[in-house]
């Protein structure tokens, strides 16, 4: 028995696509606010804190089977005060209590559901609960009295698990300062890595597997900076599989959240935009460094999906796509051969089911029924045996063969019932997109990516800062709330960066150093260093957590410690590099104690340890000249490298004052030079280009600046 959708519930005031769906429902659920809590200690009851987000597939499911059910609604509301929180609008609050769950279950996800005593503090956690309890997983029914029983009955004991809870986690955000790391922590990354890595089907650890791209951006540094072919091979083995494989939506293109199996076949068809954005960072920097096409087309092929499916009528980016349509997974993407054959010719029907692997009996499996269904996921990674995955397919490295079919069977599933798109603005998230389709510039000499990028950079400053310059967190229908937290200054100052480099224009260079100067202003822990998660005026939490660990997106402090050292290096203010170092230090015990857990940290720290190349090409963007010495530096794969534009003197002074040390590095009038220098020793400036090649491909270095 499901709910009368005519009463509405608390949380039809909200603005998150994730509350909204849940406005319906016979739960009398509140909004995460003051309200709430009053409520509950006014009538003395528990809080009953269900975390998810709007594109979750086991989201949707507790909502059907228990969130709708009117007995079911019936005992939360007798028994707890109901609150919803979107995990993407308030990470902060998600942060918190995915801890605790870990803490408590070993394990986390969503939907995560809390109980917790009016005052906040946890005493109760889990995940998904079905209505009845089967296979060994409780039950609403059966679960919801007996907590009910232990409140009213057996309160000392809960307040009791509370304050331990509590103290535990206090404990866990106790980090001292510890010594400098050294360059071996960057060896004992890869070595974890390596051992983790499956040479079979790319990727790291077992099924599910999750593209991690930022394990893919170290390993490319420490080829780098190693010579290390083992790391390189690890990289473009992955990104390959992983664009051959189903994970990689073939027609439309835009990678699905992860593979249930170990061979990217199967994926979990949620699309999220962070995916997207470091997705992308990771074949440009692959492309790169090695050359590869099938990498220079992911990549556009993912700003191609980004740009059609998930950009605003204002130039931003939405958050993500479901899983599910008409209440089944996957349903938008599937395709039996029938429909194939129905809209092709026989001829092109028998090359593109051969290609992408179509059968006739399908090959999906029903993850409930645990059957197949006669309907195919589209995958060009070998055959449906085990014995011929071997290759990432004949054609990989080719022009798309199947470019004019694809593109008419797409037109045809655009007709079908598309999956949810949450349409939220998240400033953290778009500036992920930012960064990358600014380095897709840079890579691929596309100026239609920076345009792109600095549209969106400029909504976001313009729509999502306050008065005082400080940042918003979350955007819809014209509504800016949420105060800004670490991951939004951190993650659209590196987009800024990024954007500077692709246009050299100084308003991004001005802005990333402005966001990074509030940064430390609202987050900088003073007495052991590093960044807050929250700023410090911000919201009372059970704990202020200071993160580092690199999960599904990089921790503020990763992209943060990466900032400070390319501002150190475009401004000439040791500054920021004394920030950068502070941050590793705070953290050093964490990440030396399981570095593969840190790997953006690690590409960071890689930059900090040097050699960095600081790279000025001194003349007129407009000339030929000034664009060929641009070119051949971004031929180069240089990841530690910083490359600023000293225009003409009389379009050159907003940029001084941000990096004085440009001064002297100038051109003659109508004249291009380059200025190279690694760990501030500077070669000679050269207007020559096949010179400055020679310059960035060698690994020593000689001082000719006297």
């Amino acid at each position: 028995m499901t709910n009368d959708r005519s009463a509405a519930n608390r949380l039809i005031h909200s603005q998150s696509p994730y509350l909204l769906q849940h406005a319906y429902n016979p739960v009398d659920w509140h909004p995460w606010g003051e309200e709430a809590f009053r409520l509950a200690r006014t009538e003395d009851k528990p809080l009953f804190l269900s975390i998810g987000y709007s594109t979750c597939h086991w989201c949707h499911v507790m909502e059907r089977e228990s969130f709708e059910d009117s007995e079911v609604a019936r005992l939360m509301n007798e028994a707890f005060i109901n609150i919803k929180v979107d995990r993407e609008e308030r990470p902060d609050i998600d942060n918190i209590y995915m801890t605790v769950c870990q803490m408590l279950t070993g394990s986390g996800g969503w939907p995560m559901t809390i109980i917790m005593t009016p005052d906040k503090v946890p005493f109760f956690a889990g995940t998904y609960f079905p209505r009845e309890s089967r296979f060994g997983r409780p039950g609403m029914l059966e679960l919801i009295p007996k907590i009910q029983h232990v409140w009213q009955r057996q309160r000392e004991q809960v307040l009791d698990a509370g304050a331990s809870i509590l103290a535990g986690l206090q404990q866990a955000q106790e980090h001292p300062a510890d010594e400098e790391l050294t360059e071996t922590v960057l060896a004992e990354a890869r070595r974890r890595l390596g051992h983790r890595y499956d040479p079979r089907a790319g990727g790291f650890g077992p099924a599910p597997k999750f593209p991690t791209p930022h394990n893919l951006l170290f390993l490319l540094r420490y080829w780098h900076r190693t010579g290390d072919s083992d790391s390189l091979a690890m990289v473009t083995n992955t990104l390959r599989r992983m664009r051959a494989g189903g994970i990689y939506d073939q027609l439309g293109f835009g990678f699905h959240r992860y593979s249930t199996d170990a061979d990217w076949r199967v994926p979990h068809f949620e699309k999220m935009l962070y995916d997207q954005a470091l997705l992308a960072l990771a074949y440009l920097e692959a492309f790169q460094a090695t050359g590869r096409p099938e990498f220079d087309r992911t990549a556009r092929e993912i700003f191609d999906y980004v740009q059609r499916d998930l950009t605003s009528a204002e130039g931003t980016f939405y958050s993500a796509e479901d899983a599910d349509s008409e209440g089944e997974e996957g349903k938008f993407y599937l395709w039996t051969e029938a429909e194939i054959r129905q809209h092709l010719t026989v001829g092109e029907a028998n090359d593109f089911c051969r290609r992408f692997n179509i059968r006739p009996a399908g090959n999906f499996v029903d993850p409930v029924k645990g059957s197949k269904t006669s309907e195919n996921i589209l995958h060009i990674d070998g055959q449906d045996s085990d014995t011929s995955n071997d290759t990432a397919g004949p054609d990989a490295d080719e022009p798309d063969v199947c470019a004019d079919i694809r593109r008419r069977l797409l037109d045809i599933r655009a007709r079908r019932v598309r999956p949810h798109r949450d349409d939220k603005i998240l400033t953290d998230w778009n500036g992920l997109m930012i960064a990358a389709l600014a380095r897709g510039t840079q890579v691929l000499g596309n100026d239609g990516f920076a345009r792109q990028a600095a549209g969106a950079a400029y909504f976001i400053l313009n729509e999502l800062r306050d008065d005082t310059g400080r940042l918003w967190h979350r955007y819809r229908n014209g509504d800016a709330a949420v105060p800004g937290l670490l991951d939004d200054y951190a993650f659209m100052a590196w987009g800024l960066l990024e954007l500077y480099e692709a246009t050299f224009a100084t308003r991004w260079l001005q802005e990333a150093l402005h966001l990074s100067e509030l940064m430390l202003e609202l987050f900088w822990d003073e007495k052991s260093g590093g960044l807050f998660f929250t700023p410090t005026d911000g919201e009372t939490m059970l704990v202020r957590q200071k993160e580092v660990y690199d999960g599904a997106v990089p921790s503020g402090n990763s992209v943060a410690m990466g900032n400070f050292l390319r501002l150190a290096r475009m401004t000439g203010d040791e500054e920021w590099a004394r920030r950068a170092g502070a941050i590793g230090r705070a953290f050093a015990h964490q990440v030396r104690s399981a570095p593969m857990s840190h790997a953006q940290f690690m590409a960071a720290f890689d930059f900090g340890l040097g050699p960095s190349w600081e790279i000025v090409i001194a003349g007129d963007l407009a000339e030929a000249a000034t664009r060929e010495l641009l070119n051949v530096r971004r031929a180069h794969y240089l990841p530690r490298a910083v490359t600023m534009l000293h225009p003409p003197v009389k379009n050159a002074g907003a940029l001084r004052k941000l990096a004085p040390f440009l001064e002297k590095m100038t051109a003659p009038p109508g004249q291009s030079r380059v200025y190279v220098c690694r760990d501030y020793a500077c070669h000679r400036p050269t207007a020559d280009p096949d010179e400055l090649a020679a310059m960035l491909r060698q690994k020593g270095f000689v001082d000719h600046s006297n």
